[in-house]
């Protein structure tokens, strides 16, 4: 899975009066990042049309080359919301999405609708965090005002779900380039890897209450008037997360670093099944070294300023192989070797 990020200049009108500009870049207090994200998301700007355009035009693509019933989702921030974005799918892509909402009796029956066809998009608000689960989901654009870490991960989690019969089964969160949204992708790229050596791991998941969203207080938004938004640039290369297998020519064809989701760890009181024979084994202690070399080397390109492309070329030619797809489980553990020796050395 990976995050798409698209930064953008916001123009608004503060609580107090005083407009206000400002990008996902700038330093701001927490009332003034808060107005510059809700900006981004109002359905009068440019930032979310942009956004949408090109999360569809991604499970456009999807539903074209790999999976016909791939879904999106975008996650509103409240009803009147997600019908506007309703209608700005059906008005620039020609789609009709699915709304549902928590306000809505008729929402599970929607959603399980959803699930079951073949329909591109769902709009939904607060719904992630209802024990959603729609395994045929692969983009999403995170569309919410609600920035809590817990929010942020059950979001994250309608999409790490594994279906069999697809070899790759990548998945796109866009999102607004917001420094708490930015740090919540971060970390869980980082907590990913230590999730990979589990044996026993378990879907811990808990369901965020109603009043997580963070709203601010009603004095503060009594003047807040959201005047512009435009994006600034394509979205930016994600912070790679739940890596499977290197997948260099897909990053030459995309201009970013696609990655493929492993198979989530088992639910609450269940067991995974042993891998049946040791060939599928071998396949699975591989593919556990590649992500971790994929963590090695996204690491060292932090601490080098140098690109993936760059790091993994140096990482492979000190152990002597061309590719990483090509490589041995004794080259991948070299290589390895070879990551922490260049850490330490720097």
């Amino acid at each position: 899975m990976f995050f798409p990020r698209t930064d953008g200049r916001m123009e608004w009108m503060g609580a107090d009066g005083v407009a206000r500009s400002a990008t996902f870049a700038d330093r701001l207090d927490a009332t003034e990042s808060g107005q510059r994200l809700r900006t981004a998301l109002s359905l009068h700007g440019e930032w979310l049309p942009a956004v949408l355009d090109a999360a569809h035009d991604r499970l456009r693509r999807i539903r074209d080359r790999q999976q016909p019933d791939a879904g999106g989702l975008v996650i509103a921030t409240d009803q009147e919301h997600a019908r506007g974005v309703a209608a700005m799918l059906r008005g620039r892509c020609g789609v009709d999405a699915v709304v549902a909402t928590s306000e809505d009796p008729d929402a599970s029956a929607r959603i399980s609708r959803f699930a079951a066809g073949d329909s591109p998009w769902l709009v939904a608000v607060r719904m992630v965090s209802e024990g959603v689960d729609i395994p045929r989901l692969r983009v999403g654009v995170y569309a919410t005002t609600t920035t809590t870490e817990l929010f942020f991960r059950q979001a994250v989690g309608r999409f790490v779900r594994w279906r069999a019969g697809l070899r790759r089964q990548q998945a796109y969160l866009f999102l607004p380039d917001d420094h708490r949204l930015r740090a919540w992708a971060a970390q869980i790229t980082e907590q990913r890897r230590h999730v990979l050596r589990r044996q026993d791991g378990t879907d811990d998941e808990t369901e965020v209450p109603a009043d997580a969203a963070e709203p601010a207080p009603r004095d503060q938004l009594s003047l807040f008037a959201a005047i512009s938004a435009t994006p600034l640039g394509s979205p930016a290369e994600s912070t790679p997360a739940f890596d499977d297998v290197a997948v260099e020519r897909d990053a030459e064809d995309d201009g970013t670093l696609p990655v493929a989701l492993a198979p989530p760890p088992p639910l609450p009181g269940r067991t995974m099944l042993a891998p049946a024979g040791g060939s599928r084994s071998r396949h699975v202690h591989k593919r556990q070294l590649r992500d971790r070399n994929t963590a090695k080397v996204r690491s060292l390109a932090r601490l080098t300023g140098l690109t993936h492309s760059k790091v993994n070329l140096e990482l492979n030619r000190r152990v002597g192989i061309r590719r990483i797809g090509e490589a041995t489980v004794d080259q991948l553990e070299r290589r390895l070797r070879k990551a922490d020796e260049w850490r330490r050395s720097l």
